[in-house]
């Protein structure tokens, strides 16, 4: 397409105006070549924008002048996922339902479904129409799922789980696991606590390969609208995540966790059980915390606290080394001092 629709299908500013280039594709600054397009979102990579082979760059409103055309807009990043979806073509999956797949005759299926080989799908399921099951989802009894459904292969969803409209599961993820709930018994042997509640995943969730959403002991385990899950993400029974946040890879949320709206989890965060997080909250990668953390903070470091404070605590740590040996050569120069005072006290006696 010419790079002139390219700007108005992305609400970009064309800069020149009048640049006219075909556009092909898009790629990465040190990738691309003539006839495509990249961006750049992170200021340390602008000097590669100089030399990149590209005809045209997405750049943010303050970037400067280049020697070839640019594009314009407040959120390069999200432009350039604007860009993607034009040149990217999905993989289509032929509509219908394999011979192979098993399928409980009181089970119900909306229109336009896709269902794999080997997909099994128990009794008392309901599925909304244009779903898509790659082969191998297994979808145990009672489960309830909305429009436009999206499972991967090896997708396992638990008993009596209700899934919204727009969800899209990637390979492996497991919905309404056990909790991780046990009891000691009179002897002091761990005895299981049924775990019988569920999982709700409301509407446009996304979570990635191999995460696992834990079942409610009594109740529910609730992900909110439009929140995006990585990989190989624990979250446990009767925890509550808000709308529209973010969990990075690996990270782990204890039983009865309370996630606030547009909270972001950077990799590996570990949350203690029973703790509420407050709307836009931020965690840093590795982090961790054992208490509730206010609405708007920014929190590092294991025991979690402050950012700002964290990153200054950070470089003292560095230095540490230097303060010891510092501390040490103080100490024995006052002590020496100390030494010859009293020295010359006990002479004048």
């Amino acid at each position: 397409m010419k790079l002139k629709e390219l700007a108005a299908r992305i609400e970009a500013r064309l800069e020149p105006a009048d640049a006219d280039v075909e556009i092909t594709g898009i790629a990465t600054l040190e990738a691309a070549v003539p006839g495509q397009v990249t961006f750049v979102s992170n200021p340390k990579y602008a000097p590669l924008a100089k030399t990149t082979q590209a005809s045209a760059v997405i750049v943010d409103d303050r970037f400067p002048a280049l020697d070839k055309p640019l594009l314009r807009t407040k959120n390069p990043q999200y432009g350039y996922a604007r860009a993607v979806t034009l040149f990217h073509m999905p993989v289509g999956y032929e509509r219908g339902i394999h011979p192979a797949a098993v399928i409980h005759p009181s089970a119900r299926i909306g229109k336009g479904a896709s269902v794999g080989a080997y997909v099994a799908i128990e009794a008392e399921v309901e599925i909304g129409e244009g779903c898509t099951l790659l082969p191998h989802v297994v979808i145990y009894r009672g489960v309830k799922i909305g429009k436009n459904f999206f499972a991967h292969s090896h997708v396992s969803i638990r008993e009596y789980c209700e899934i919204g409209d727009n969800v899209l599961l990637h390979n492996g993820v497991v919905v309404g696991s056990d909790g991780f709930g046990f009891a000691k018994d009179n002897e002091g042997r761990w005895q299981k606590i049924p775990q019988a509640g569920k999982v709700v995943l409301e509407d446009d969730v996304e979570i990635q390969a191999n995460s696992c959403i834990d079942r409610a002991t009594l109740g529910e385990t609730r992900i909110g609208r439009g929140t995006k899950i990585d990989n190989l993400v624990q979250v446990a029974h009767n925890c509550t995540v808000g709308e529209n946040s973010m969990i990075c890879a690996q990270t782990g949320m204890a039983g009865s966790t309370e996630l606030g709206r547009n909270v972001i989890l950077a990799g590996q965060v570990g949350i203690a059980g029973h703790c509420k997080i407050g709307d836009g909250v931020i965690m840093t990668a590795q982090s961790a915390t054992s208490h509730d953390i206010e609405p708007g903070r920014m929190i590092s470091g294991s025991p979690g606290f402050d950012n700002k404070q964290w990153l200054r605590s950070v470089a003292i740590f560095n230095k540490l080394p230097e303060l010891a040996k510092a501390v040490r050569i103080a100490s024995n120069r006052a002590a020496k001092e100390g030494g010859s005072r009293e020295q010359k006290e006990s002479d004048a006696v």
